[in-house]
């Protein structure tokens, strides 16, 4: 499997639990007692930093940021179909911030240089 590389969309399956599922919501089972409903909903992200440690920094469509483990069986590459259909789900691409190359400065440094 390749590697992901930073603005790659990608899309990870979250396990959630509920009494009311969403309309996204795929592989829809009861709990044994029937209070509760156990779905999968596809998440849309964009790969945002790939971290020395082996996992990704991923930003969500609202903005978060959420550390995933690169081999997280979860996390896949974004298809080409997924891409196109859900293309209005995923981050766009204005929205991610870059990583800067250098660490920024804190507040009270920022009026102290010279």
């Amino acid at each position: 499997m390749r590697g992901f590389e930073v603005g790659e969309p990608v899309v990870y399956l979250m396990t959630k639990q509920s009494s009311h599922p969403t309309l996204r919501a795929t592989t829809v089972s009861p709990a044994a007692h029937g209070d509760d409903y156990s779905y999968v909903v596809k998440k849309f992200w964009v790969v945002r930093e790939i971290c020395t440690d082996g996992t990704l920094i991923v930003q969500t469509r609202k903005g978060k940021a959420r550390r995933v483990s690169a081999d997280d069986p979860c996390l896949r590459h974004a298809s080409l179909w997924e891409r196109w259909m859900y293309r209005d789900r995923f981050p766009e691409s204005d929205l991610i911030e870059p990583i800067p190359a250098e660490p920024r400065p804190t507040p009270e440094k920022i009026g102290q240089a010279g």
